[in-house]
């Protein structure tokens, strides 16, 4: 559980770092870049943190997927930025390649265990 939730924090850290980006570049000061370096810093390093109990192609998948898929939404709110259907399509597919991959992971693993129990 632990590490989920450094992957949590990992998601959180990315979405307001990418978010104070556009902020900065939208209002001219510095404090944005300063606050986008420190977020993606530290998103980075939770990130590393979950992948040692998290596998990770699902750890990513769900990093930069929902990332994707808040930061978007939030522009929307935040930056008054269009969400045409062609990108409300992209985001399905996003979230469905999402639980793709994390269903694919669960099933290889109790795989694995089905043939590590049927060699012995």
């Amino acid at each position: 559980m632990f590490y989920w939730i450094l992957l949590a924090l990992a998601i959180v850290a990315e979405i307001t770092g990418t978010l104070s980006m556009k902020w900065a570049a939208v209002s001219g000061g510095h404090a944005g870049f300063i606050l986008m370096l420190a977020m993606i810093s530290l998103s980075y390093i939770f990130l590393a943190f979950a992948v040692k109990k998290i596998a990770l192609g699902v750890a990513y998948a769900l990093w930069e997927g929902i990332g994707i898929l808040l930061i978007t939404l939030f522009s929307v709110m935040l930056f008054d930025e269009a969400l045409p259907a062609m990108k409300i399509a992209g985001l399905a597919t996003l979230v469905v390649g999402i639980v793709l991959i994390k269903s694919g992971t669960r099933k290889a693993k109790s795989q694995r265990k089905e043939v590590t129990h049927a060699a012995v």
